[in-house]
């Protein structure tokens, strides 16, 4: 079982940047996957950026490419996700996620395990 953590939602001005940080127990945490998804009230869990703890290597959705970075601290069991040029289409509650396999799906199905969400609000 691993539980997430999440911090670092509020509100911003459009424009303006927020960083998000989940933090993952056990002592297993190289061998995860790890991602962001966000939800708005009435619409599907949408994937936002992945990334394999093992290996760095990263994945994004197409609406955050560009503006958003995922990173990850192993020493800490921690992930990243440093948000730039938000807009206010980007405003949602965002959700840690973690799957014991090693590819980063966009559905959000094919994740194990999940955090209480954050949420992130920009303003216009």
């Amino acid at each position: 079982q691993v539980q997430l953590v999440e911090s670092g939602g509020g509100l911003v001005q459009s424009g303006g940047s927020l960083r998000l940080s989940c933090t993952a127990s056990g002592r297993t945490f190289s061998r995860y996957g790890m991602g962001w998804f966000r939800q708005d009230p009435g619409k599907e869990r949408e994937f936002v950026a992945g990334i394999r703890v093992s290996t760095g290597i990263t994945n994004y959705g197409d609406s955050v490419k560009g503006r958003f970075t995922i990173s990850r601290d192993n020493t800490r069991n921690t992930v990243i996700l440093q948000m730039n040029s938000l807009k206010p289409e980007d405003t949602a509650i965002y959700y840690c996620a973690a799957r014991s396999g090693s590819s980063l799906p966009g559905q959000y199905e094919y994740w194990d395990w999940w955090g209480q969400g954050t949420q992130v609000t920009v303003s216009s």
